[in-house]
């Protein structure tokens, strides 16, 4: 059974949220400051949620490119810093970047995109086009896309971070199947950022990859943390547990996310979304309290199950 993320936030009692006045500041209001998370190799904080791009891919349509700036337009106005994107996404990184300039918020985000190329020299145009798309004196994040050619990818990055060009560098997968490469890598490089995917409806990153990221003081950035929709449709038919309050949060998709924040590394998940009230709610879950270990495991419980 498949639902809508809006009908599924009248469910839990988003709607609400989303439809009063102000409703992120009165929210901020209610709960207080906002959640951070801590990037270990500098000890810089970036709030708890990001966004993904992978849908920012058209410009072709108005009426599209005015929702895409008007969800970027908010995820900044509710606090949000975090921007992942590639140059795999279409035209995502020109279409953000154009937005961004004309919003004039570029300086204040912090860019996350990649580069995929076997060959060193193939790399470096490739990353040269990011930076010439997004625009801003520095990319702020650069990773290995999927692992693919991370020694020659890794050598570069290293050499443009100490030279300023970019402040971060890390590795990406989204395929379990690369968790043994992804661990070598993270041994034998100082990695600021790994970034995979870890949800209610797929924990297979806590059996090795977490743990060692935190152990090695590695960020972790989480894409698919609502697996597709699937955490959605599972909990379709099912109103927000009272246990739900105990963490401030209003929506399901807000349970999902604080569940994956909660995790005892430094965690910052991305859903991705081109829609403003689905980025206002997710910005929702990096306010109030998050679960803990006794509610992680009540919220695992209750979803699992109905996966």
């Amino acid at each position: 059974m498949s639902i809508s993320r809006r009908k599924l936030l009248k469910i839990g009692g988003g709607a609400g949220l989303l439809a009063a006045a102000g409703p992120w500041r009165s929210l901020l209001a209610q709960t207080g400051t906002m959640i951070m998370t801590t990037i270990p190799s500098s000890g810089e904080q970036l709030p708890a949620v990001g966004i993904g791009t992978r849908e920012f891919r058209s410009d072709t349509n108005a009426m599209e490119m005015q929702r895409f700036r008007e969800t970027l337009e908010t995820f900044h106005a509710a606090g949000g810093k975090v921007i992942d994107t590639s140059p795999n996404y279409g035209e995502a990184e020109r279409v953000i970047g154009e937005l961004l300039q004309e919003l004039d918020i570029r300086d204040d985000v912090f860019m996350a995109t990649k580069v995929d190329r076997e060959d060193q020299q193939q790399g470096i145009v490739r990353m040269n086009r990011s930076f010439k798309l997004l625009g801003g004196a520095q990319i702020d994040l650069m990773q290995v896309h999927n692992l693919r050619g991370t020694e020659v990818e890794l050598e570069t990055m290293k050499a443009w971070k100490a030279e300023g060009r970019i402040r971060y560098v890390g590795v990406t997968t989204h395929n379990p199947g690369q968790y043994d490469e992804m661990q070598d890598v993270m041994r034998r490089h100082p990695l600021d950022f790994i970034q995979l995917n870890y949800s209610l409806a797929d924990r297979a990153a806590e059996k090795s990859i977490l743990p060692l990221a935190r152990d090695r003081g590695i960020a972790v950035l989480v894409n698919l943390p609502y697996a597709r929709g699937a955490l959605f449709s599972a909990v379709a038919d099912h109103p927000l547990p009272d246990w739900a309050a105990e963490m401030d949060a209003a929506s399901w998709g807000q349970v999902f996310l604080k569940y994956v924040i909660s995790y005892p590394a430094s965690t910052l998940p991305i859903p991705g979304t081109t829609k403003p009230n689905h980025v206002q709610d997710n910005m929702g879950a990096a306010l109030g309290r998050l679960p803990d270990e006794h509610l992680r495991k009540e919220i695992e419980n209750y979803v699992t199950p109905l996966l």
